[in-house]
């Protein structure tokens, strides 16, 4: 039993490593050689929204927490490179403030900008604030057994509340935001090298996120998130803490959030509160949703997908998409609840119980076997783990 065990993690590891490999040979050869600069451009822009949509399904997926607000990390980590590109364009052309700031009578720089004038203090600042603020409300929230439609409620009511604010605040640019970026960290923006080297660090921030979120799904930590989805007052009877767990998926599903708006900012060139209030965290969902939130490369294949026929549908029916988008969000939650990703696996159930033929042959007595190690639910893996350690 154990060679067999050991011989089918081999075949799903190399399983693995080849679906990555086809992956990088797809995003970093064919891509490139295929599409014009425009459309690769586009992609890049799509590959920041399946970074956040990696983080969906890893918090909503695994965990159940239906997160209607990842616009607000998007947003913080999209203003926080905004603002530093910005300060490095107007330190190039001898300015005091940014461009933006002149037109609109504002002559001395705000304090809260002029951090940001330091390239290391803005990565920190893009790698550190979403996580932190993150932790702030998943804290106040989790700790208080907040959860189920007044969590998703609650998240989305932020992120309105975030675009509001932004709207307000001219010093950030007010409703138009952020835009007209000169050069990204030394590199003219302008220069279509430059802006394929954009779309490879998107192509491999993807790849290593999609890693690390396979590799928490398939711990001991992914267990609990899933015991906690399925069992929550199972678990905490186990003697583990639910509230910590949620807050760890909601964090990293925040960092990562916050590192795709960084990209997002340089590529697009232009962020507006427009792009980080309900509807693109909406947007965020409905992608996940279609492509099949627990799975692990379906909340991205189905973020990629819902952008681009955004933008392939939107350019010949500008009003119908939203009411496209809006009927496939509830075929899928309504009729194919796995998304695109258990589209096969449900086919496959049918054609199999369509033709399957009684074994003529089979004994009267059955011998009694164990199920299998997915059909026992995480919790009773758990808590016979713990049994077993003690």
């Amino acid at each position: 039993m154990t060679t067999l065990t050991r011989h089918w993690r081999e075949r799903s590891s190399l399983t693995v490593l080849g679906g990555f490999a086809l992956a990088a040979i797809l995003l970093f050869a064919v891509a490139p050689a295929v599409l014009s600069d425009f459309r690769l451009n586009l992609l890049a822009k799509f590959l920041c929204f399946a970074i956040v949509a990696a983080g969906i399904g890893l918090a909503w997926g695994r965990g159940g927490m239906l997160t209607l607000g990842q616009g607000v990390f998007f947003g913080i980590g999209a203003y926080l490179m905004a603002m530093h590109l910005q300060m490095t364009d107007a330190a190039r052309l001898g300015n005091d403030v940014p461009e933006f700031m002149e037109i609109a009578g504002i002559r001395e720089l705000p304090g809260f900008w002029q951090p940001f004038a330091s390239a290391p203090v803005a990565i920190i600042g893009i790698l550190v604030l979403p996580a932190a603020v993150a932790a702030l409300l998943g804290y106040g929230v989790f700790k208080r057994r907040v959860k189920g439609a007044y969590f998703a409620i609650l998240s989305q009511a932020l992120a309105a509340a975030l675009a509001i604010l932004l709207t307000g605040q001219q010093a950030l640019g007010g409703f138009t935001g952020l835009s007209d970026f000169r050069a990204f960290f030394g590199f003219k923006l302008s220069d279509p090298v430059n802006r394929q080297m954009l779309f490879f660090i998107a192509a491999g921030t993807l790849l290593v996120v999609v890693a690390l979120v396979r590799q928490l799904m398939h711990s001991r930590y992914g267990e609990l998130l899933v015991a906690v989805r399925d069992q929550e007052e199972r678990v905490r009877f186990l003697g583990y803490d639910p509230a910590n767990i949620k807050i760890v998926a909601y964090v990293v599903a925040a960092f990562f959030a916050g590192i795709a708006g960084a990209l997002f900012t340089p590529i697009v060139g232009i962020i507006s509160p427009a792009d980080i209030g309900v509807v693109p965290s909406i947007a965020f969902l409905i992608g996940v949703a279609i492509g099949g939130r627990t799975t692990l490369l379906g909340p991205v294949l189905g973020a990629i997908g819902v952008a681009w026929a955004q933008t392939a549908f939107s350019e010949q029916f500008p009003s119908g998409w939203t009411y496209l988008q809006g009927v496939l969000f509830i075929v899928v939650v309504g009729f194919v609840p796995a998304g695109l990703a258990g589209v096969w696996p449900m086919l496959k159930g049918l054609l199999e119980s369509r033709f399957r033929r009684p074994d003529s042959g089979t004994p009267a007595t059955v011998r009694a076997s164990a199920p299998p190690d997915d059909a026992v639910p995480a919790e009773e893996k758990i808590a016979e783990e713990k049994v077993e350690s003690r």
